[in-house]
């Protein structure tokens, strides 16, 4: 973005693809996918992961991506296009992910550089974590307090690497977009397939890695009845995209006016659909192998997210010994960071970008406030509470903000804002009109198929939540938090949106 009225673009479709591909893939890719997989059948969870793909994922994609591409602006800019009454729904996103989801995200990346340099240290010294992977997470790591209250000191290993994370951030996001994000991703990306590819050919030949393929693999047919694993697959889809986040809309409006958008959405999703299907080798091949070692089998060692990649796979590596554990350690730890930092790049982008469009402040400036801002919310989560707090704000912002959100545009676009003028753009844009058995799966999904879902997915929370409070917290903890870190974030889209525009 530069600092006058001109937007600046990306200096070639592959830095834009790298971008946005980089924004998709993150850590929920290696651990969340691949578990969930296991979870709800195997490989027949395939099918309605596969489903949720084509009829939200990749429509959702293309909306959001036709909308920053055709209004030429952040999300609050393009949703301001469409009506003014609508800039708070472009604002809302890019401020709770801005100032909720990466202040916890670039706390667990910190987690990651702890963990990589710990296991390259094993190497010579021998693993922290060898008599007890678990309680050295829990308690001598994280020292993980009592109560969700009880917030103690800050964990001075995790606050120093999560500086570490937020310089590298502010770095990146520091220089105009074509030589921060799209340099960076020109590097972050290649280096991720290089890192993943090297560990799921390694841990493929680990005694007892069929035994994990198997069971990530193995299909249960009789699970595709039940609601939950439907809701599994709609929701990875939409976390996995970054969809209502904002970013895409923001990438797709530093795009030159001819471009191919379908096209790009289904490259985008594809990707990320793939890198998460191949990470998941990596991951169950050596649970396949821990599970040999010890006698067990690979359901009783799984388990789902930060108990996944800092209990259990620091447990396996010690299994191997020093050197080979702590080398495989050291790639799969990195492998987290980089995937970690191409995501969170592309969320301070997003803020950024919307910043920048309204009040035409100096780039390196508000990148420099707002990564400072952003690196003090982030001490509660470096605090002996962290984890309490990461999970209940992770659970609201994820489960009703995001999807809130994409319901939201749909409705919008599909209804209120004439879905046929973004349908002509993707014509137009790509240079022929887009083929009527195209046009007539997007208008559906966009009018009826994908709202209907993520309605569903809220309604089907929301039950769930009113009769068992989430994860077991005090009712105080999840109202307080989880609830009013969504209120608040909302009260200030709708102040921003309220403030004139600089520049128009």
């Amino acid at each position: 973005m530069n600092d006058s009225n001109d937007r600046s673009q990306w200096k070639s479709s592959y830095g834009f693809l790298l971008a946005a591909v980089g924004s998709a893939v993150g850590l929920g890719n290696i651990w969340r996918f691949s578990f969930l997989c296991h979870k709800n059948g195997g490989g027949a969870f395939l099918i309605p992961y596969f489903v949720a793909l084509f009829i939200v994922g990749i429509p959702l994609l293309v909306l959001e991506f036709a909308l920053g591409h055709k209004k030429q602006g952040s999300a609050p800019a393009a949703l301001e296009k469409v009506g003014k009454e609508w800039e708070w729904l472009g604002w809302w996103p890019v401020i709770f992910v801005m100032f909720g989801i990466v202040l916890y995200y670039n706390v667990i990346i910190g987690w990651c550089v702890n963990y990589m340099v710990m296991a390259f240290r094993s190497i010579w010294s021998g693993f922290p974590w060898a008599e007890d992977s678990q309680s050295f997470f829990y308690n001598d790591f994280l020292a993980l307090s009592d109560t969700v209250w009880s917030l103690g000191s800050l964990r001075w290993q995790i606050l120093l690497a999560t500086i570490l994370v937020w310089v590298v951030n502010w770095s990146i996001c520091f220089r105009h977009v074509e030589k921060g994000v799209e340099a960076a991703c020109k590097i972050f990306m290649p280096l991720l397939l290089l890192l993943t590819l090297t560990l799921v050919f390694w841990s493929l030949t680990l005694p007892g890695a069929m035994q994990g393929v198997k069971a990530y693999l193995y299909p249960d047919w009789t699970l595709l009845s039940k609601k939950q694993v439907w809701q599994d697959a709609f929701g990875q889809i939409f976390f996995s995209l970054s969809l209502g986040f904002g970013i895409m809309i923001a990438y797709a409006s530093y795009l030159p006016r001819k471009v191919n958008i379908i096209r790009y959405a289904l490259i985008t999703s594809l990707a990320d659909t793939l890198y998460s299907f191949v990470a998941g080798f990596a991951v169950f091949s050596i649970l396949g192998y821990m599970a040999q070692e010890i006698g067990a089998t690979v359901h009783g060692v799984v388990t789902e997210g930060p108990g996944l990649a800092f209990v259990v796979y620091p447990k396996a590596l010690t299994l191997m010994g020093n050197l080979t554990g702590g080398l495989l350690g050291t790639i799969f730890f990195l492998t987290l960071c980089v995937a970690g930092l191409s995501s969170s790049i592309s969320i301070i982008e997003a803020f950024t970008a919307a910043a920048l469009d309204k009040f035409k402040i100096v780039r390196a400036r508000l990148v420099t406030i707002t990564c400072s801002i952003g690196f003090v919310g982030s001490l509660v989560f470096c605090s002996r509470a962290g984890l309490f707090w990461l999970d209940i704000v992770d659970h609201f912002l994820n489960g009703y903000g995001l999807m809130t959100v994409g319901l939201v545009e749909c409705l919008l676009v599909g209804w209120y804002y004439e879905h046929g003028r973004m349908r002509d753009h993707l014509g137009q844009s790509s240079g022929k009109p887009i083929g009527a058995l195209v046009a007539s799966w997007w208008d559906w999904s966009i009018k009826f198929i994908a709202p209907g879902s993520l309605f569903l997915i809220i309604f089907w929370s929301l039950r769930g939540e009113i009769s068992h409070p989430y994860g077991g917290y005090p009712v105080s903890a999840v109202v307080i938090i989880g609830g009013g870190w969504v209120l608040l974030t909302h009260f200030a889209a709708v102040f921003f949106s309220h403030l004139k525009w600089k520049l128009r």
